[in-house]
């Protein structure tokens, strides 16, 4: 069989239906690492997207756009074994799970907001508490789930910070003014009760991923920029948030300093650009800063996943990236794990997120229903 047959078989076998553990073991042969680094599959779960690992490391939670919320042990004779957390609860995309300083689990839903408060061994799984209600975070008149993808961290000062995407490609005027009005296209900052609600960040498109820098405390997010307008503009975003009232130039800007069509002659705020361009609609998702020490120094920073580009004429993305940062200031972003492109669709894999864990990171994969664990060897 040709190398190129064993490719298009490879391909074929991961796109047309759940992926069985032999194909993700002969897909992940193709990714490459820097030299050091390995790659194994971890855990499957089916919709796989960001993750969140508990205080203790013993456990990760997996949000996903379906109904199904995922628990999976991290170690001990079930490491990799996933079960549905809150089985009885009806979910709603759940994509966005993350930890509060006391140990509960928040999930952030496509229009909801819960707490389940930690207990001995877990968290309560029968009585979540409401943060922000269903229909809070958006009209109920907007089904669209468009951009529906929200996500969750706690910051340094005890507050919880919601990345809360806009759904559209480009708003209309009136469209805006109902964005202003809810807060969408926007990073919330709130009490961990739901309290205090304020717009920390303005003029963000979609951001799937935020973390803070945890040597001084900033917030950084990612932002995924304006579709069709050409396979190389406009580029997608990371960004850093100092303070709170900035705003980060959407609908004015659809990426970088290019200006959206729809709003080129509208005079824009006074407008934070990013701290890095990614390539345009590779699809900068979910992202952390490296805080352990098993790699070695040189891969200190942010780690994120880009879960590919769908209309662009050559795919690019699907991989994990890592950006340097130094005081404050970040490097150009480079590939660390590469190999799910193949040059055309489909992907062979499509990451969504990473997380730390106390031995490497893990890499969520939507399209194969599957978490992959990166470990470093000397």
């Amino acid at each position: 069989m040709t190398r190129f047959a064993m490719a298009f078989g490879l391909v074929l076998a991961l796109a047309t239906g759940p992926a069985m553990a032999d194909d993700i073991g002969a897909m992940l042969d193709r990714i490459a690492l820097p030299q050091g680094f390995h790659i194994k599959l971890f855990a499957r779960a089916p919709g796989a997207r960001a993750m969140a690992v508990s205080p203790d490391g013993r456990d990760v939670i997996v949000g996903t756009l379906d109904e199904d919320v995922w628990r999976i042990a991290l170690a001990g004779p079930d490491a990799g074994a996933a079960r549905r957390f809150a089985p009885k609860l009806p979910f709603k995309a759940p994509n966005g799970p993350c930890f509060g300083p006391d140990g509960a689990l928040y999930l952030s839903e496509f229009n909801r907001i819960r707490r389940f408060p930690a207990k001995p061994g877990g968290w309560d799984e029968d009585h979540p508490q409401d943060v922000v209600p269903e229909g809070g975070v958006q009209p109920a008149s907007e089904t669209s789930m468009v951009h529906a993808a929200r996500v969750c961290r706690f910051g340094p000062d005890g507050k919880l910070y919601v990345a809360i995407g806009q759904p559209t490609n480009v708003p209309s005027s009136a469209r805006e003014q109902l964005n202003e009005t809810w807060g969408l296209g926007a990073i919330w900052r709130m009490n961990a009760d739901g309290s205090g609600r304020e717009i920390f960040a303005r003029g963000i498109r979609n951001s799937v991923g935020l973390d803070f820098d945890p040597a001084d405390g900033v917030l950084w997010f990612t932002d995924n920029q304006v579709d069709r307008m050409g396979d190389d503009i406009p580029p997608g975003e990371i960004n850093r948030a100092p303070k709170p009232g900035l705003n980060f130039g959407f609908p004015w800007y659809g990426g970088g300093h290019v200006r959206t069509h729809k709003w080129a002659y509208e005079t824009p705020p006074d407008v934070v650009f990013p701290e890095v361009e990614e390539a345009a609609h590779a699809a900068d998702l979910g992202m952390i800063f490296y805080r352990g020490d098993r790699f070695p120094a040189q891969w200190r920073g942010i780690f994120s996943a880009q879960h590919g580009s769908w209309d662009r004429s050559i795919p690019i993305g699907a991989r994990v990236m890592f950006t340097p940062v130094a005081n404050g200031k970040a490097g150009a972003s480079i590939p660390f794990a590469e190999g799910w492109n193949t040059g055309s669709l489909p992907y062979l894999g499509r990451p969504v997120d990473v997380a730390e864990t106390p031995d490497g990171l893990l890499v969520s994969d939507d399209q194969n229903g599957a978490i992959y664990k990166i470990t470093y060897e000397k």
